[in-house]
């Protein structure tokens, strides 16, 4: 892994044509030969850690962001893209994705996106195909899931971290401010000339915020507990005072549809919530000194389980940064509201997660923190750790959603947090061995899959019955 992540020599090239340098000019400013800089393009030799310093001291670039391991994103897309049966039998192996993911990621993005297409186009035909078939079908058309995926592949391209909004959050906190609830509805009612007032449950029903623009409230619902109350004022902040900036940040994402702006900032607005809840560097801080302890950076800053572990995914700005987590909620059927890639992590673009990942169990048991280690085919290893969130109380439907959350890391930052104390983190002999779908996931022995993986043929035997529920012809 080591002499892989040392090879950026198409990195270094890409960095070089963007700032129209040749390499004779790159090379006088690293103090190296034109010729060994050449070497180095074309991966005969590795960068070594001296060199990254000078490129760092040169140019002002953040190293972490710069030596990123960014083509395992396109890698595990692309993957995904060629075990389609479409490319059965002319599918490229895993080394030549790799090497196209490494090489151009912009090639590897452009065949992600017309992969999306094509399958927006095909579930749309399958679904006019059930109408057709069923006069009582009368399913709505139209993109499914695509502006999520959009906005959801903008904020891991951006390490969900936008500064300008932190810069925002940060000069609405002010100070410290002991009843940061009363310091929000000060600020609505003075520079908007808007009141806050608490509704029943009866009232408002299934709404939990809305903003009475004709009589001049903002609505809050009784159900939501102080932490949401706090976070959703703070929402609807950033809706008032920075809508312009909202929009800014959208329009970098080059969206294909005003949905996927829509979401993104909905995203946004509840991204700048966080961040006034939890202020970037006292988080941090605290975060460390505590070794991440979630429940307690819950109660020091008033803020969810759920909240708190989406913030710790955020903490990405230069020179000072957090552990690179991934992050999933999960509903008790499987499926994924929320995901963030992090920290060499990648979550499949369709579909939910493995069903041996320990975020499906702990709703055996909720409100406590499970860990696991974890293992994918590739070798990768994380620690991982799930716990419930409770649910709104006093939901008008009845029992309010339930959902698990997810959040990990990389094996090397796992000995930082205090949820690892007493786990053999070297003994990767004892991990669970886990793959990013059931459909991508090459463990062909694994007895807990929901679906056949999509790049090998179904063995079919009438006379035989096995413990794993499918088993695949020789190739």
């Amino acid at each position: 892994m080591a002499d892989k992540k040392a090879m950026l020599g198409h990195k270094i090239r890409r960095f070089r044509q963007d700032l129209g340098l040749n390499q004779s000019e790159l090379a006088e400013q690293l103090e190296i030969s034109p010729s060994y800089l050449n070497l180095i393009e074309h991966n005969q030799r590795p960068v070594t850690v001296p060199l990254l310093f000078r490129l760092s001291q040169s140019f002002d670039i953040d190293l972490r962001e710069f030596a990123e391991d960014e083509e395992a994103r396109h890698a595990v897309g692309l993957a995904e893209v060629f075990g389609d049966p479409l490319f059965e039998g002319q599918a490229p192996g895993q080394q030549d994705i790799r090497a196209v993911a490494a090489a151009s990621p912009a090639a590897a993005r452009s065949v992600i996106t017309l992969y999306n297409a094509y399958r927006s186009i095909r579930e749309d035909a399958q679904a006019l195909a059930h109408q057709l078939a069923d006069d009582d079908a009368l399913q709505a058309l139209g993109q499914r899931g695509q502006p999520l995926q959009e906005v959801r592949d903008y904020q891991e391209s951006r390490s969900n971290h936008f500064p300008e909004l932190e810069t925002a959050a940060e000069e609405l906190r002010g100070g410290s401010q002991d009843d940061l609830y009363q310091g929000l509805v000060d600020h609505l009612r003075q520079v908007h000339g808007l009141g806050v007032k608490i509704m029943p449950v009866d009232v408002l029903q299934d709404t939990i915020r809305r903003h009475d623009q004709h009589r001049r409230r903002v609505l809050l619902s009784e159900i939501l507990p102080p932490s949401g109350r706090i976070f959703h004022l703070a929402a609807q902040i950033a809706l008032l005072d920075h809508s312009d900036m909202l929009d800014r940040i959208g329009e970098g994402a080059d969206f294909t549809s005003d949905d996927a702006r829509k979401l993104m900032r909905a995203g946004l607005s509840n991204y700048f919530a966080a961040a006034v809840m939890m202020p970037y560097d006292a988080f941090l801080t605290a975060a460390r000194e505590l070794r991440f302890d979630i429940d307690i950076l819950c109660r020091r800053f008033g803020a969810s389980f759920e909240q708190v572990a989406h913030r710790l995914t955020t903490l990405q700005r230069p020179a000072a940064r957090g552990i690179p987590f991934f992050f999933l909620r999960v509903d008790a059927a499987g499926n994924v509201s929320k995901r963030l890639s992090g920290g060499g992590f990648q979550f499949a673009r369709f579909g939910g997660a493995c069903p041996r990942w320990i975020v499906h169990h702990v709703f055996r048991s909720p409100g406590a923190i499970r860990t696991q280690v974890v293992q994918l085919p590739d070798g990768g290893a994380f620690f991982t750790l799930a716990r419930t969130v409770d649910p709104i109380a006093g939901w008008s439907q009845g029992p309010g959603p339930q959902y698990a959350i997810g959040l990990g890391c990389d094996i090397k930052d796992a000995g930082k947090l205090v949820y690892a104390d007493g786990v053999d983190l070297k003994n990767l002999d004892a991990a669970t061995p886990i793959g990013v779908s059931c459909r991508l996931c090459e463990r062909l022995d694994c007895s807990q899959r929901a679906y056949p993986p999509i790049n090998h043929r179904l063995s079919i035997e009438d006379h035989i019955r096995r413990l794993t529920p499918f088993t695949f012809a020789q190739s």
